[in-house]
């Protein structure tokens, strides 16, 4: 017995071992297969360590799982900057005999254990989940076969960010498991699931926000006709239980549903659990009472045409609720709604609130509201009751402030409105709060003496029977008062009479009232009448409308997150006339630099009270010093990077600017002056001038950012005296297409118009540029020992690594990025030569010179061949015809005589050709060869600039996007600072802002 129980035992053991060591002994071949599959099926960045890559067949055996930690998927072009998807640990479950002997591997199993998914969509459809390769391209095609038995998901972010359809939706926390047969056409699959649903928003409406979310169902799902239906099950947000049946399908581009929901075993408090900012940490401690009903359904097709049909009701009888800490309760909340739309047309909907009512400590409020339909609006509604502020603070918890004062409301509205008829609901509303007194631990003295009265009026029902009287407003902060009136009557003609008098302390304000990363201080002063018609307004008959006053602010200073430079302005003054706003004065500090204006706007009716009107104006601008750089930076830590500003296509403004210095990049610029005008978002200037770099510029040109991923720009420029190394260590053009520059000393003089387009650091995309003039440099020196050296060598000349250049005129054209030089006449040392060329915009040269060269100036290389061909020595001045090619960049010159001859040929040939004309035609014919060779030079240039464009296109569109790609940072914030401060980071995050 004892010898069979060794026995059975060293079975086992050697089972166990072989159990222990298959994995192993199959790693590579099955980590192959799966690299494999991947490289097949993925045309995507997929992130992994092979090292991070275990085996096991204990965990789901006789399954064998392969286990990957860190592992993750990168976008391909455009979605290079996001990361797809990133898991913490991914098992993956295969039959194991399928992996090792069949064509077709098994997948059995999926569990993911922490992660984070980002699915985007562009406004054109294209998704970065379509990382599938497409069926046209040959690919190997993926054998994989699908037997899942379970799904695992734990602690996953998802991000669904569509931009076609304007829908964004967050998700934190995500746990999910599911198990069933995932082989057939129709099964039952069981799930539960958990989330933080951080952000639910469609078209910029959120619907869903810090909410915690449950489910548990059977789904069976049908993929034959793709219909999924909800079995029994539960649900719930926070702590309201729901749940859920029936199905959606989608059959082709309709959704077709059929569901039905309804409350399970909830009290007040449950719905409660809904209501933003009740349900903290303390939700539990909250006392309350009363009972709710909920229940709907929603039924039909939805596609572009119609909607489901709906109806959905809450009812809540006898609720209450109360914070521990605080003395008095909501109390008597009863509400009886119901939402009906029995058709497809969202016009048909009906709103019926039928009871509404609580009571705030010992202060009832009551109500209730009927709408028929979304097409003539009939309605009947009541509202009355009356707050304590000073015992709504003992109700709700309101740290830091104190309130005082008595809130009554009373209003009814009875009809329907229909604009063509000129029928209007019956109202009479009543609103007033007296003896208004609000103070904050912040600030030692409070707003008191705040009064409002103010009644809405129409007991006809007709338009020209509306009034709204506001009668009295008004409140005192440290002996300063404010106090206003207005008077609104007949809806048709919208007639107006009010005025507004007092003094405000902003910074006062803003300490009683805080708003977050804002600081602002400053005293506010306005004395304002007016009294009009806004029909007066549509018909531009501005001489019927009184708006007179005088507003100013003085000693004021604002400061944000998105405005860090700060705005500081000592003071201003406006004057309001019903034609215009004059500003009569205007002293401020934009960040450092300081700014005076004057002058008006007009039309600004019209702007204010109508859409797509235009705002007119004309200002008068003065610095003694402007740092634009400061206004031009997307980091405010890194004032070199630039980004393109907008401008607004609704005003119409004339410009003149008069500043002492203006910076701009690395340009110090000084006496600025020019008229500039923006109109339909466009910014002209004529006339300007200023002095930079030793010389002046003057300027007319334009700046067309109507398109914010490609702006355009255009300019007209007369230089005069303008240093030359300097202007090759300022402008980025100079460097690109002149790069001799920085080894000339001297001045230039040029005229030059040229335009182009702007990249997203408002710097010129050099491949787009056009232009033309002519570059005139009066007396010059160059020295490039490597250039020069390099023609030494090939020409055998013995010259110096410089000379002297004079009265040089360079006509110059610029094509698609590239720098033409027409042929011009320069010396050379003591040579007669023409030059030829271009350059483009990545700094490729090719250049062709013609030099005239005494024979004498080659040496005893000369002189043996003038001996050998004529036994004299007196044609040391016949002239030889050198050609060179530049080729190459200027910083890596290449420097090679034309037609590839070597200097001896050169110099035979031309010793041996006495006569003129055959000479011409050795230069000639290298300046047709240099021609035909630059053709096929400017095409390939060509190709190059189309890409480099597309390039910035790209990044524009990129940095275009940045808004939507905050919403998604910040949803991102939530999910890994809010939920999980502590955890580590375990992958760096590449989507595009970090």
């Amino acid at each position: 017995m004892k010898k069979k129980l060794l026995i059975a035992a060293s079975i086992f053991i050697l089972i166990l071992g072989i159990l222990v060591a298959l994995p192993f002994i199959f790693k590579d071949k099955i980590a192959e297969r799966i690299d494999r599959e991947i490289q097949a099926s993925v045309n995507a960045q997929v992130y992994y360590d092979f090292n991070n890559i275990s085996l096991s067949i204990f965990k789901r055996f006789p399954h064998i799982s392969a286990t990957i930690r860190e592992f993750g998927i990168i976008g391909n072009s455009p979605f290079q900057n996001d990361t797809l998807a990133h898991v913490n640990q991914l098992q993956v479950d295969f039959n194991l005999r399928s992996v090792l002997f069949d064509d077709y591997p098994t997948l059995t199993g999926l569990h993911l254990d922490g992660g984070s998914l980002y699915v985007k969509v562009l406004e054109d459809g294209i998704a970065n989940y379509d990382i599938t390769f497409p069926s046209e391209e040959p690919t190997t095609e993926s054998n994989f076969k699908l037997a899942v038995d379970i799904i695992e998901v734990n602690d996953l972010d998802l991000i669904y960010d569509d931009r076609q359809l304007d829908f964004f939706m967050a998700l934190g926390q995500v746990s999910m498991e599911g198990r069933g047969d995932f082989t057939m056409d129709v099964y039952d699959l069981p799930m539960q699931m958990e989330a933080y649903i951080a952000d639910v928003s469609y078209e910029g409406t959120n619907y869903l926000r810090s909410k915690r979310f449950k489910g548990e169902t059977v789904l069976n799902v049908d993929l034959e006709q793709f219909k999924f239906t909800l079995g029994d099950g539960s649900f719930s947000l926070n702590d309201f239980l729901f749940d859920l049946q029936g199905f959606i399908a989608l059959p082709e581009d309709d959704i077709e549903m059929d569901l039905a929901f309804e409350g399970q075993n909830n009290t007040f408090k449950s719905i409660l659990s809904l209501v933003p900012g009740i349900y903290t940490e303390n939700f539990d401690k909250l006392q309350t009472s009363g009972t709710m009903d909920f229940r709907g359904i929603i039924k039909g097709v939805y596609n572009e045409n119609s909607l489901p049909s709906f109806d959905i009701s809450l009812k809540v009888e006898e609720g209450m609720f109360q914070y521990p800490d605080l003395p008095r309760p909501v109390s008597n909340i009863n509400v009886d709604m119901h939402i009906l739309n029995a058709t497809d047309n969202l016009d048909n909907t009906s709103i019926n609130i039928s009871q509404f009512n609580m009571t705030f400590g010992s202060n009832p409020i009551s109500g209730r509201f009927a709408l028929a339909n979304l097409v003539d609006y009939t309605m009947d509604g009541v509202l009355r009751g009356k707050l304590n502020l000073d015992e709504l603070t003992s109700i709700f918890p309101v740290e830091g402030i104190t309130l005082r004062g008595i809130l009554d409301v009373d209003a009814a509205a009875k009809g329907k409105y229909d604009s063509i008829a000129q029928i209007i609901p019956t109202i009479n509303a009543k609103l007033a709060l007296s003896n208004g007194f609000v103070k904050s631990d912040e600030y030692p003295a409070p707003i008191e003496q705040l009064n409002v009265n103010a009644t809405i009026m129409n007991p006809s029902g007709k338009m020209d029977d509306f009034v709204v009287n506001l009668s009295q407003f008004g409140f005192e902060l440290e002996d300063e008062r404010v106090t206003g009136n207005m008077r609104i009557w007949d809806f048709s003609q919208l007639n107006w009479d009010g005025a507004l008098q007092g003094s405000v302390d902003l910074g006062k304000m803003l300490a009683i009232f805080p708003m977050e990363d804002i600081i602002m201080e400053g005293k506010l002063k306005a004395d304002l009448q007016t009294k009009g018609s806004y029909a007066d307004v549509e018909a531009s008959r501005y001489n019927r409308i009184d708006m007179r006053g005088e507003m100013g602010l003085s000693d004021f200073y604002f400061n944000s997150k998105d405005l860090p430079q700060g705005v500081r302005i000592n003071n201003s003054d406006l004057e309001f006339s019903p034609q215009r706003i004059n500003l009569k004065s205007f002293d401020s500090r934009l960040g450092q630099s300081p700014l005076k204006a004057t002058g008006f706007l007009s039309n600004y009716l019209d702007y204010f009270l109508k859409e797509n009107e235009v705002l007119t104006g004309q200002l008068n601008l003065s610095s003694s010093k402007f740092d634009i750089n400061e206004w031009m930076t997307s980091d405010t830590s890194d004032t070199t990077e630039l980004s393109v500003i907008s401008l607004p296509t609704n005003i119409d403004f004339a410009m003149a600017v008069n500043m002492d210095e203006v910076l701009y990049d690395n340009l110090s610029l000084k006496n600025v002056r020019g008229n500039l005008a923006i109109k339909d978002g466009v910014l002209r200037f004529r006339d300007a001038a200023m002095s930079t770099l030793g010389g002046q510029i003057s300027m007319s040109g334009s700046y067309d950012p109507r398109n914010i991923t490609e702006p355009l720009f255009a300019f007209d420029l007369d230089i005069s005296s303008l240093s030359i190394p300097r202007a090759f260590e300022s402008f980025n053009t100079v460097k690109a297409f002149a790069p001799i520059a920085q080894h000339l000393t001297g001045n230039f003089n040029t005229k030059l118009n040229f335009s182009g387009k702007l990249g997203p650091d408002m710097m010129p995309i050099l491949s787009t540029l056009d232009g033309k003039g002519l570059l005139r440099v009066a007396e010059a020196a160059y020295q490039n020992p490597q250039l020069l050296q390099a023609v030494s060598q090939v020409t055998r000349l013995n010259e110096s690594n410089s000379f002297q250049l004079r009265n040089i005129n360079v006509p110059i054209e610029i094509n698609d990025g590239v720098m033409e030089v027409r042929p011009f006449e320069v010396r050379l040392w003591d040579y007669q030569a023409n030059i030829q060329g271009s350059t483009s915009f990545d700094g490729s040269i090719n250049y062709l010179i013609n030099m005239q060269v005494p024979a004498g100036k080659f040496g005893s290389l000369a002189n043996n061949l003038l001996s050998s061909i004529s036994g004299a020595q007196t044609a040391e001045s016949t002239i030889i015809p050198v050609a060179l090619n530049l080729g190459g960049t200027y910083a890596s010159p290449r420097v090679s005589l034309a037609g590839g001859n070597s200097i001896e040929n050169l110099l035979t040939s031309a010793l041996r050709s006495r006569v003129g004309q055959e000479r011409d035609n050795i230069q000639e014919q290298a300046t047709q060869q240099f021609k035909a060779a630059e053709d096929s030079i400017k095409r390939a240039v060509k190709s190059r600039a189309e890409s480099a464009q597309d390039s910035v296109k790209r990044e524009a569109e990129r940095k275009a996007s940045e808004t939507k790609d905050r919403a998604v940072e910040e949803a991102k914030s939530v999910l890994r600072n809010v939920l999980r401060p502590q955890r580590p980071t375990t992958k760096p995050d590449t989507t595009s802002i970090p």
